[in-house]
């Protein structure tokens, strides 16, 4: 039964511009009908996004903390949380939401973060459903739209998304979510789910993702793939994905090369 405790809803293959290469590559995805997205890093910059919202919502509370540190703490448990979902099945689905809140109560205390109400906690998981477009991210779905169905594939759930989407203003199709199948990227089930969704071939559908490991569990499982690198995402923190590490139908700098590749 699913928890809704919350009570809301490396050597880089260059981008071949060659000739020859090109048409290689447009081949293969002349039969693309959708195209689904990573959402967090690959569509919004989370980092900014939750350390500036956090930042001006303590100041008006009067609550210190180093939130620059809480916010990365908050990231780096992400991958964690959602293997605690997978090793134990018999506790049935968790959304993300709920796993942001218990990750936050255990940063709270460690970071010794004093003057929280339960009002402060929800505001701050709900952070997530107030995170900010990268600047190309925008306009190169509004370009893409014209031509495909574009959708989020994202570990967020249903909720968080829809509203990232009213937030942010990203123009979305329709909303996929891990929450739909009940399964976390990057079990098989989600990129599966997506196209069965669609009713389309998973080689109808790319991803497009920040992340290498998030394109290589797409194509494994017959989607294409799209790479734009996202160089800021961790801030200073950041130890990989800055460029593409395998031959990706698409790699580009940004939504809009993205879009010139599709054509729109």
């Amino acid at each position: 039964m699913r928890n809704r405790a919350l009570g809301v809803v490396a050597v880089a293959t260059p981008r071949n511009d060659d000739k020859k290469g090109e048409e290689a590559n447009m081949s293969d995805i002349s039969g693309v009908k959708a195209l689904v997205f990573d959402v967090f890093g690959t569509c919004v910059d989370w980092r900014t996004s939750l350390i500036d919202d956090f930042t001006k919502w303590s100041e008006k509370r009067g609550i210190k903390a180093d939130w620059t540190a809480l916010v990365d703490g908050w990231r780096a448990v992400y991958a964690a949380s959602m293997d605690e979902v997978r090793k134990n099945p018999q506790n049935g689905y968790v959304i993300l939401d709920v796993l942001h809140r218990r990750s936050l109560e255990k940063l709270v205390a460690q970071f010794d973060i004093k003057g929280l109400t339960e009002a402060d906690l929800h505001h701050l998981t709900l952070g997530w459903h107030r995170l900010h477009s990268w600047p190309d991210t925008n306009a190169g779905l509004a370009r893409l739209k014209k031509k495909y169905i574009i959708s989020p594939l994202s570990n967020g759930n249903v909720a968080l998304l829809a509203n990232m989407a009213k937030f942010a203003g990203m123009p979305w199709d329709l909303i996929m979510s891990a929450e739909l199948f009940e399964h976390y990227k990057p079990d098989p089930e989600t990129y599966l789910g997506a196209a069965r969704l669609l009713c389309l071939k998973p080689s109808e559908v790319m991803m497009v993702a920040a992340h290498n490991n998030d394109l290589k569990a797409a194509r494994k499982q017959g989607l294409k793939t799209a790479f734009v690198a996202r160089p800021t995402e961790y801030g200073p923190h950041q130890k990989y994905d800055f460029e593409a590490k395998e031959d990706w139908e698409i790699v580009a700098k940004d939504f809009g090369g993205i879009a010139d590749r599709m054509g729109c």
